[in-house]
């Protein structure tokens, strides 16, 4: 029997070690006892599970549910306990308390050791059999908590009913709950160490979560493991074409008058086929994890393995993705590892210590977002993000990853001023432990998914982001080359007249350019925040600011790197983006402009086309080789000329750029090879909402003239504010 200070102490709710109480154990005498705490019982008899016997009727030890009997027969058995309500109905209950120790020891062993590559297997809640019951495993890591419980429907959000048991080998609690199903909503009540009663917390290895503003966790099953795709390794290469749509899939398109979000079957039906007639390779979509602010977008994520509610349950954005690559169209998404929301049913002091952030606010607090930034250097931190990475990859097929914030998580001085951040333990200002952490996370999904690709959004020089981590890199694929986005939007948003004087602007990012394998961005981030539309920020009249557009998504399709489109500037959102409402879809059905927003949509399908059918548009993305300046001093007329190549060197395709409103006629270039030339695309043509102007005939054959360091050249008409693009014949 236990003595009554246990006792009280257990049904205050604050005893630490439930499976020393509960189920079946033998005193100092050798007695067999036999406990359970079952609030709103009446009467309570142990059976053999097996056969059904009665073996025992407990005694009622405490009138808030605390059941306790000696059992005569020596030895433990699997039991059952025989319960009557105090309304009068029956149930025959398994007790959670009498089932073994659920984690094996080699898992054990890599959660401790920060080595697990599939932590979510382990932890979490996961429908199973035991001992051939059914029910739901429960495990979470709370390594400084006084005592964990799981509450939920199943127990009416008590606490003292399902208290957890400690693994102190790796800081896990866990509980075998059986009759619980998925769909059951759970969180976990935990108690720090000096006894405080934290705020109910969602389970961070939750498969599913509420809609918001509720935040529970829901039990789910475990996607299956998805084997890699090898159709998908060819177009995720570095020497494919690839041309990324950018989308929030909560404001692409709206139902019923705006109001409502379009499901993961609705977007299948409508934003693949959309997306593929564009001739877009790469969907990326912004952080689709659950989220409980709409306004963050998606990038305060507080169930990091949990598709948000918004669209569906997590089978519709299994098939969402399914339909993505049955239709040819790969699917990326961004992940967010540099920082979390402070909300108090989330990571936040998780266990009543700083467990999941740092603990100093110079190192683990955002200040540009209110949000609290990981603790890299703590290895449980780095497995759960690790972990979570190849989650997405391996349980829903994915094909790849961008990483928002990387600048943020490489350097202890990001958006802070002198003294309010802490050095590294070298005295410098790089967060080892981040670099250290991208490092592992690369390597992981290099190893285990090689077909997919990782992309960081870096915005400083820090060197070797998309280098092998085996020759001193981060081990990133891809790089968002935000130095190119910012000098040629500040270029493109000048008057013409004044862009003689700033036309490094334009050329300086071929300084750089095969430094590392860069991703061209036109985000998201250039359309908010007061920013305006990319049509916008155009200069002009309305003739001109389309004309303005469209040369620059010509140059962006023609300058070396991969291609990435935010939703909208595909036909010149007019707007600022606004994640409450749809795009302006109704700018190409009526309207002046209708016509010339029309032609901004059919310009980017044909420069998707373009990039797929001309090697020498993508194959040499990220070399030297693949690339040659024409012209690229022309300051005075705005004109410069370059011409791309492929792996074939006779493969290439010249591209020439007017950003004046000035047709310059008879204008010479020197060209590689003698032959003619045939104007493949021009973005000043009618079919586009331009004038037309351009070379006769769209072909030009060359002369035995040298100019531009070449040999021959040829006499074309460059159109006013426009981007030509000319292949070669024979």
């Amino acid at each position: 029997m236990i003595d009554d200070a246990t006792l009280d102490t257990f049904l205050a709710g604050r005893h630490g070690d439930p499976f020393a109480l509960l189920g079946q154990h033998t005193d100092a005498a050798g007695t067999l006892w036999q406990r359970a705490f079952l609030p709103g019982a009446a009467q309570v008899e142990v059976i053999n599970r097996h056969d059904r016997r009665l073996r025992a009727r407990l005694r009622q030890r405490h009138p808030d549910g605390f059941f306790e009997a000696p059992l005569r027969q020596p030895g433990r058995f699997a039991w059952r306990l025989r319960v009557r309500w105090d309304d009068g109905t029956e149930a025959i209950l398994d007790d959670p308390y009498g089932f073994a120790p659920l984690l094996g020891e080699q898992d054990v062993w890599w959660l401790a050791e920060g080595t697990h590559l599939r932590p979510c297997e382990i932890l979490g809640a996961h429908p199973r059999q035991v001992d051939g019951v059914a029910g739901t495993s429960f495990a979470v890591w709370a390594p400084n908590a006084a005592r964990v419980a799981v509450v939920g429907d199943f127990n009416f959000w008590d606490a003292r009913r399902h208290p957890m048991r400690r693994r102190p080998e790796c800081g896990v609690w866990e509980l075998f709950l059986p009759g619980v199903a998925a769909g059951a909503r759970y969180k976990y009540a935990l108690l720090s160490a000096s006894g405080e009663a934290l705020p109910l917390k969602a389970d961070p290895y939750a498969l599913r979560a509420e809609l918001r503003p509720a935040t529970a966790s829901i039990v789910h099953p475990m996607p299956a493991r998805l084997p890699p795709d090898a159709s998908r390794a060819a177009a995720n290469a570095l020497d494919a074409p690839i041309s990324i749509y950018e989308v929030h899939v909560g404001s692409w398109r709206r139902k019923h008058e705006g109001h409502d979000w379009l499901d993961w079957d609705e977007l299948a039906a409508t934003l693949i086929p959309y997306a593929c007639d564009m001739g877009f390779t790469h969907l990326e979509l912004l952080p689709v994890s659950e989220h409980p602010f709409d306004g963050s977008w998606g990038y305060q994520t507080t169930a990091l393995f949990a598709p948000t509610a918004r669209f569906g349950d997590p089978e519709a954005f299994a098939r969402f993705v399914a339909h993505c690559h049955a239709a040819g169209l790969g699917l990326l998404l961004d992940w967010v590892p540099a920082h979390f929301p402070t909300d108090p049913h989330g990571l936040a002091r998780f266990d009543g210590s700083h467990l999941y952030e740092y603990a100093d606010p110079r190192e683990g607090f955002h200040r540009d977002w209110h949000t609290l930034i990981y603790n890299f250097g703590r290895t449980e931190v780095r497995n759960f993000l690790a972990g979570n990475a190849l989650f997405w990859l391996e349980r829903y097929g994915v094909d790849g990853l961008r990483v928002d914030a990387v600048a943020s998580m490489l350097y202890r001085d990001y958006s802070r001023e002198e003294g309010e951040w802490i050095p590294n333990a070298h005295g410098g200002r790089e967060n080892l432990e981040a670099i250290a952490f991208l490092k592992r996370v690369n390597e992981v999904i290099g190893g285990e998914r090689p077909t997919a690709l990782t992309a960081a959004e870096e915005s400083t020089s820090y060197p070797g982001v998309s280098r092998p981590t085996s020759a001193g890199g981060l081990g990133f694929h891809l790089k968002w080359n935000m130095g190119w986005m910012n000098d040629t939007l500040r270029y493109i948003a000048r008057e013409p007249a004044h862009r003689r004087y700033h036309h490094d602007e334009l050329t300086f990012g071929l300084m750089y350019a095969f430094s590392e394998n860069f991703v061209l961005p036109l985000s998201h981030d250039e359309v908010v925040h007061g920013k305006g539309s990319l049509l916008g920020r155009m200069p002009g009249d309305r003739w001109q600011q389309f004309a303005n557009l469209r040369a620059y998504y010509g140059f962006l399709f023609g300058h070396p790197g991969k291609k990435l489109l935010f939703m909208g500037g595909e036909f010149a959102q007019q707007r600022e983006w606004n994640h409450d409402r749809s795009l302006d879809w109704h700018l190409l059905e009526h309207g002046e402009d209708r016509p010339r927003h029309a032609g901004v949509q059919a310009l980017v399908r044909d420069l998707n086309r373009l990039l797929r059918e001309e090697p020498a548009l993508h194959q040499r993305d990220f070399t030297p080789e693949g690339f040659e300046w024409i012209t690229h001093g022309n300051a005075d007329e705005s004109v410069i000329a370059f011409a791309r190549y492929g792996a074939q060197r006779e493969t290439f395709v010249l591209v020439s750029c007017n950003f004046t409103p000035v047709v310059r006629e008879g204008f010479r270039i020197g060209v590689p090879r003698p032959g003619v030339y045939l104007e493949r695309l021009n973005t000043d043509s009618r079919f586009y909402g331009g004038g037309d102007a351009g070379t006769p005939w769209g072909r030009t054959h060359s002369e035995e003239q040298p100019w531009h360091g070449h040999a021959h050249s040829i006499v074309i008409t460059l159109p006013p504010l426009a981007t030509v693009f000319y292949t070669w014949q024979s």
